[in-house]
């Protein structure tokens, strides 16, 4: 899933209708047990029921791009992603004690418990793909602009929206030729602007012009807004569709990419954030303990030298740290100079490559996080003399150290470990919009989605 905040129109009909699958179908399970009667009364009697699987169920979901509009928006990947979460969903909470009902009083009540979440779900979905693919609910679009902002724009509707915008055509700018523009479909220019408004019955508009609004298009803009017209800057969009900050595309919107008073600027939050770091490291160190002798050893009969490795990286204000880790490549792999690790590197040992596909690798790092070096979610720490070089070519890169580093991050889960300055470029946009709209709610998911990672071993090889 692209944003794990943002609730839009139709991520929350998304929600309202899976809310109302799980909760039917738990009430209708009950009804088949004696002393309960199929009435909503039970609901209001008893709301910790409920309350307990809807809670469950918005975590596992989005854990598992169930309201991610694409893959809702298509048959085959909806069912796949509400079959898992449902599966997962409902079989945690009938493993929870105390809380839920005793519902599995016999094999029926288990199975019509299971099959009546997932139809009602698989329900839902159709009715929505059936409704919101109607025309009416479509949102008539141009962009105003027709250079690259404007393709970038246009390209990320395409791939992230799912139909939910509809991009007529593009708006030429005052002042601006139109040869060898990257787009087609230029419809006229921004004088033309209200007329074709209302000839294609335009309902938003988006602004991806390569330079800033002078006083005739403010004007412009002011009669549209008039006619009752949604106005959406080309970032501010693209930041919402795609969970990213594009940084290339900012011009002189400085202040789009800047995350000015962020969450983590508040005391109370850095405090939430602190305890609930320092819950996650000790936790984390507890599960650690038992199966570290087996880690170390194997790692030293495969490739025998130190079990862990200190690297310094770059944290919270420019200031270095040593990051531990287990170490999963030969000794002295990095003896000559500091390189990209990349896709089947040949200095990563067996043992290693295992490790790093389950990012057991960074466990240690529960150590740094208990130090204050680091925290259990952030953009990831990155090597000195790396950051050097991307901070030359990259803009806005070093606004990644207004937080401290972490072991799990949204540019982690979204694009995996970067290899190249290409990679670093995307998961800076991941990490500023991480920063943008840092949350408890937003950490957790992306502790659920480094969970499946885990598991799936769909870490680095």
């Amino acid at each position: 899933m692209n944003l794990p905040l943002r609730i839009s129109e139709r991520r929350l009909l998304l929600i309202l209708l899976d809310l109302f699958a799980l909760n039917g179908a738990l009430l209708i399970s009950l009804s088949f047990r004696k002393e309960y009667q199929l009435s909503w009364e039970l609901l209001w009697q008893n709301p910790q029921w409920f309350l307990l699987l809807s809670v469950l169920w918005l975590f596992i979901a989005f854990a598992f791009d169930a309201y991610d509009l694409r893959i809702a928006g298509k048959f085959v990947t909806t069912f796949k992603a509400v079959l898992k979460a449902g599966l997962i969903t409902s079989t945690i909470y009938l493993l929870i004690p105390y809380i839920p009902p005793a519902l599995p009083t016999s094999r029926f009540l288990l199975f019509l418990f299971l099959i009546l979440i997932l139809g009602f779900l698989l329900a839902g979905r159709l009715f929505y793909l059936r409704i919101l693919s109607h025309p009416f609910f479509n949102r008539q679009s141009i962009i105003i602009g027709t250079g690259v902002r404007a393709h970038t724009i246009a390209q990320a509707i395409s791939e992230h929206t799912n139909g939910q915008f509809h991009v007529v055509g593009f708006v030429q700018e005052l002042g601006k030729e139109k040869l060898n523009n990257p787009v087609s479909q230029v419809l006229g220019n921004s004088q033309d602007l209200i007329n074709l408004i209302r000839k294609y019955q335009i309902n938003t508009v988006i602004l991806a012009g390569e330079q800033n609004a002078d006083g005739e298009m403010l004007q412009i803009l002011t009669d549209a807004l008039e006619l009752g017209i949604d106005i959406i800057p080309m970032p501010i969009l693209y930041e919402e569709l795609t969970g990213r900050v594009p940084v290339e595309h900012i011009g002189e919107s400085w202040q789009v990419a800047m995350p000015i008073d962020h969450p983590l600027t508040k005391p109370f939050n850095r405090f939430i954030k602190r305890i609930s770091d320092i819950i996650l490291a000790s936790l984390g160190c507890l599960c650690l303990a038992p199966f570290f002798p087996f880690i170390s050893l194997a790692i030293y009969l495969e490739s025998p030298g130190p079990i862990f490795y200190a690297q310094e990286r770059v944290g919270l204000g420019g200031k270095r740290f040593r990051a531990y880790k287990f170490r999963s490549m030969v000794p002295d792999a990095e003896k000559d100079r500091p390189v990209w690790a990349k896709k089947d590197d040949p200095r990563v040992t067996r043992i290693g490559r295992l490790l790093r596909k389950t990012h057991v690798d960074e466990f240690p790092q529960f150590w740094n996080i208990l130090k204050g070096e680091m925290s259990a979610v952030g953009p990831r720490p990155e090597r000195p003399e790396f950051v050097e070089e991307l901070a030359k070519e990259i803009p806005f890169y070093r606004i990644r150290h207004a937080v401290k580093p972490g072991m799990a991050g949204w540019g982690l889960v979204k694009q995996g470990y970067g290899a190249s300055k290409e990679d670093a470029l995307v998961k800076l946009q991941y990490d500023l919009y991480y920063i943008k709209h840092q949350s408890l709610w937003f950490d957790l998911i992306i502790l659920l989605k480094t969970i499946l990672d885990t598991l799936t071993l769909r870490g680095r090889a």
